[in-house]
């Protein structure tokens, strides 16, 4: 099966069906590692508030089933922690900003006032969007770096040529 490895990781609710996806996995390898970890960042961009018990669960079954994923490839050799850590910063994100006050345009800014690198800022984003990259971004803060997350309350917008 190279199609659904994610959803069939998920579904999979005794430890019999985990031991089955596990060895399956290991058998196909990256081509099924990969999906599951491709699952896993959708799962991070989607999840909200009513999700976490459920992303928390997933994440310690990942790394249960999976405690090497460098053995898949060495560029996941710390996949867990970085999936964690995404998670953790955006569940804080979602207890900082009330429900009710999650409408409108976001945007993630990235800066390290102590260089001449550009200001990296992603704008016109969904607050689930905006959540989901302070968490990313937030784990690989270097020093000095800061990562701000902002709701646009006014916006003043004009194109060239006009």
């Amino acid at each position: 099966m190279t199609t659904g490895w994610f959803e069939r990781f998920a579904a999979a609710g005794t430890a019999e069906e985990q031991a089955h996806v596990r060895e399956a996995v290991e058998a196909e390898r990256y081509p099924a590692f990969y999906p599951i970890v491709e699952g896993f960042t959708a799962l991070l961009r989607s999840f909200g508030d009513e999700e976490i018990e459920r992303v928390d669960a997933l994440l310690r079954r990942g790394r249960e089933l999976f405690p090497q994923p460098a053995g898949f490839s060495p560029s996941w050799e710390k996949l867990w922690d970085e999936l964690e850590q995404t998670a953790a910063y955006k569940k804080e994100a979602l207890a900082a900003v009330a429900p009710g006050d999650r409408d409108g345009e976001w945007q993630v800014l990235l800066d390290n006032p102590y260089t001449n690198q550009d200001v990296a800022c992603y704008p016109a984003l969904t607050f689930m969007e905006a959540v989901y990259l302070y968490g990313y971004f937030r784990q690989k803060l270097e020093k000095h770096e800061y990562v701000r997350l902002q709701k646009i309350q006014t916006l003043i917008m004009n194109f060239g040529g006009e």
